[in-house]
Formats: C-alpha cells, sequence, structure tokens
C-alpha cells in the first residue's frame, strides 16, 4: 500500500464479528515486519479468547504477540520513540481517549493500524469507532456471513442459551461462537427482555 499521508496515517478495520478483522491486522502486522518497520501491537486487556491478553488471535489459529492494555494512555506511554508501526486490536472497548491517541501518533509520523466491531449486539455504534471513523484517512469495513440466511452479515447477534439476547443486556460481553452469530440487518433480532424470557420458556 502506499502512503496515504507523507508522515502517520491511520488505517481502521472494522466490521462484524467473525468478518476477518483480526485476521487483517495480522496480515497488515506481518508485512510491516517483513518490512523491517519497528511494529507494536497492542489489544484491549478484555479480551482474552483465543490463547490469552497477550496475543492476538483469529478464530482460525492465527495469532502475533500484543501487549494488553485497560486504556488509551497505556497506549500512548508505551510506544517507544523509534516504533513506526502501532497496531491496535479490539479497539471498540477503548475510551474515547483513543481517538486522540491515534491522532498524535499518526501526527509523529507513525502508521496507525486500528481493529475493531463498529457496532454493538444491538446495532448501535460502539465505543469510539465513529470518531476514529472520521479522522482514519483508511478505512476497511468487512462483512461476514449471515448464519441464518447466506446473505452478507453486518450485525452482530448475541444469544442467550441458544436465543437472541434481550436489549436490556450489558453492551459489553467478550464471547465467541457459544455466544454470538454473525447476522444480516433482516435476520438480526434485539427483543426486549420480557420477549426474550417468552423464547427461552417455548
Amino acid at each position: 500500500m502506499e502512503n496515504p499521508s507523507p508522515t502517520g496515517w491511520i488505517e481502521v478495520i472494522t466490521g462484524v464479528m467473525f468478518s476477518g478483522k483480526s485476521e487483517e491486522l495480522i496480515r497488515r502486522v506481518r508485512r510491516a515486519v517483513l518490512a523491517r518497520k519497528r511494529v507494536q501491537v497492542f489489544k484491549s486487556h478484555l479480551d482474552a479468547r483465543y490463547g490469552g491478553i497477550q496475543v492476538v488471535s483469529t478464530h482460525d489459529g492465527g495469532r502475533v504477540q500484543a501487549e494488553p492494555v485497560q486504556a488509551s494512555v497505556e497506549v500512548m506511554e508505551r510506544v517507544r520513540p523509534e516504533t513506526e508501526v502501532v497496531a491496535v486490536d479490539e479497539v471498540q472497548f477503548l475510551d474515547p481517549g483513543i481517538v486522540d491517541v491515534a491522532n498524535v501518533l499518526a501526527d509523529r509520523g507513525m502508521r496507525v493500524i486500528l481493529a475493531g466491531t463498529d457496532m454493538d449486539f444491538r446495532g448501535q455504534p460502539f465505543g469510539p469507532i465513529p470518531q476514529l471513523l472520521a479522522v482514519a484517512e483508511r478505512i476497511d469495513k468487512l462483512t461476514a456471513i449471515c448464519v441464518v440466511c447466506g446473505s452478507p452479515a453486518t450485525r452482530n447477534q448475541r444469544l442467550v442459551n441458544g436465543v437472541p439476547a434481550p436489549a436490556e443486556g450489558p453492551t459489553i460481553q467478550v464471547g465467541g461462537l457459544e455466544t454470538y452469530e454473525a447476522r444480516c440487518r433482516e435476520c438480526h433480532e434485539v427483543p426486549s427482555a420480557a420477549r426474550a424470557q417468552i423464547r427461552l420458556l417455548e
């Protein structure tokens, strides 16, 4: 990829779960390493799936080493002066300060690669992703395959005991295939708590 900026820049990889966001981040990190760039990788401490909190992992087993962080300020504090590429996975779990951090790093001449889910299970914008999309030089929005009808999936379907989770549930609930499905707009369901309880009893 040609540099979109004569200095640094921001890339955002976003979309539904199971669409390959972490896989794409890992691909870009590996290419940067092959190009002999000095790279640091971070991830939210909340995501301990597929190998623990010190790796960025994909659903099919790909992985790279990563530093877990709880807040955006930790990214700023840990980036070394000689680093040329900074990558952050599961960025939707970080605080809004990650927007300023990404801009500062890009202004310093770094390539900043951020990956995260753009919508929560209700279909609402998730965390700092909307603001990151606004300031990024490059955006890639990925889709998965709807498990119900096979159409392109753009929504995260949260499940509780195999049925759609109620809208009143917590926004953040880390999980994998046992907790989430990729679905299209038409097949995505967000029932009220009462309706979800009825579904469980059926």
